[in-house]
């Protein structure tokens, strides 16, 4: 049987016409501002890392929040939050420094696990302490010997940082959906 075969004897694609070329082009999604390596993406991750920070700073500053566990736990969500966005931060940086593009799938996966995670984790973090918080201002009316205005604001603060979060999740995560 004398057959050829592809694998033995290679066939040549055929040139692509102008029509072809144009629709090969048009395949490649847009880089949406947000996504990793774009400047939308690294003013999302210098706005979680900033409220992440503050949080954590006004929450450290108090004397009394070891006393309180979900005090504690948002210490270290907040703690978490921060160094996961600068250290991506850091990788947007030197994406945009090199002209880079992040969008290997790979990649893509690691930031949307990454940023499912530490969203969580801040997100059940704010609403603990926003809960401890309602429970000594407006319960227990104990303000005068706590520091409500300090646990107020790292709460706040990291519920911002959790809207920081959730676009880069969501564009990551629909970013990966869709390949």
């Amino acid at each position: 049987m004398n057959v050829s075969r592809p694998s033995v004897h290679p066939v040549e694609a055929p040139p692509l016409t102008d029509l072809a070329a144009q629709n090969a082009l048009r395949v490649r999604m847009k880089d949406v501002q947000g996504m990793p390596g774009t400047t939308g993406g690294l003013v999302l991750r210098l706005c979680q890392l900033g409220f992440a920070a503050i949080s954590l700073s006004v929450m450290a500053t108090t004397s009394d929040f070891p006393s309180v566990t979900a005090f504690c736990y948002l210490v270290a969500a907040v703690s978490v939050q921060c160094v996961w966005s600068l250290s991506l931060a850091i990788v947007d940086v030197y994406a945009l420094s090199v002209r880079r593009s992040l969008r290997n799938c790979k990649v893509v996966g690691f930031f949307t696990i990454g940023d499912g995670i530490t969203s969580t984790l801040t997100f059940a973090a704010a609403c603990a302490s926003a809960g401890i918080t309602v429970l000594i201002a407006n319960d227990l009316n104990k303000c005068d010997v706590n520091h409500c205005k300090r646990f107020e604001t790292a709460t706040a603060m990291a519920f911002i940082s959790w809207f920081a979060v959730s676009p880069s999740f969501l564009l990551n995560f629909w970013s990966l959906a869709s390949r």
